[in-house]
């Protein structure tokens, strides 16, 4: 195209807007606006198409978070109401359930096992072993099985398990002031290590094994 096509056709633009009332021009100018209005809000909101899916998915979350949160809260709780109470039992029960320890007894002090007393004293090499009133002198390797008794366990006030236990006392030797044992304790159902935590004091400084 010619220099003087460019002007013919620049000239006819120009007739096109000159032609054009002052409504329209008001028209062109309001359309504009709102296009370039609804350019920016896509821009800086890119995602606003799918905020309806974001906000349900974002529900559904919440609720799996609490029933997650409340679901730990009553576990929690129910460790820390956790009781068990020991009774006598049957004899003739099976114990297919072992569990082990490393413990240690305080020399000459007495302390309970679920419903039994043990008092252990040592002597050069052996042990005297006092359970319940029943002694029995032990060296290193000889075991002294104490009488099986059932644990009724509850959490909350709702009882949970009742399990019948035995528990094996293994002499090991002695350090300073405390008499050494290997422990086992036998259950006739499988229960959960920190429920058998309960039946040991803390002065026993029980170790798995």
């Amino acid at each position: 195209m010619d220099f003087m096509g460019r002007r013919r056709s620049a000239s006819l633009d120009n007739r096109e807007l000159t032609d054009k009332t002052p409504g329209e021009f008001h028209n062109l100018y309001i359309g504009s606006d709102l296009l370039y209005d609804r350019r920016m809000i896509m821009a800086n909101n890119p995602v606003d198409a799918e905020s309806l899916g974001l906000k349900g998915l974002d529900t559904r979350t919440k609720i799996l978070m609490g029933v997650i949160i409340a679901v730990v809260l009553i576990a929690l709780v129910a460790v820390f109401t956790l009781t068990i109470a020991v009774m006598e039992t049957e004899s003739g029960t099976t114990f297919p359930y072992v569990t082990s320890y490393r413990v240690t007894l305080p020399d000459g002090e007495p302390v309970s096992i679920g419903n039994s007393r043990i008092v252990v004293m040592a002597d050069d090499n052996a042990v005297l072993t006092d359970v319940d009133g029943t002694k029995e002198r032990l060296v290193v390797g000889q075991q002294r099985v104490i009488s099986p008794h059932k644990a009724r366990i509850a959490a909350l006030g709702i009882p949970l398990l009742d399990t019948d236990f035995q528990i094996t006392l293994t002499y090991l030797g002695q350090t300073g002031k405390n008499v050494n044992f290997d422990m086992t304790v036998k259950t006739s159902k499988q229960v959960p290590e920190i429920v058998l935590r309960r039946l040991i004091p803390p002065n026993m400084n029980a170790q798995p094994v």
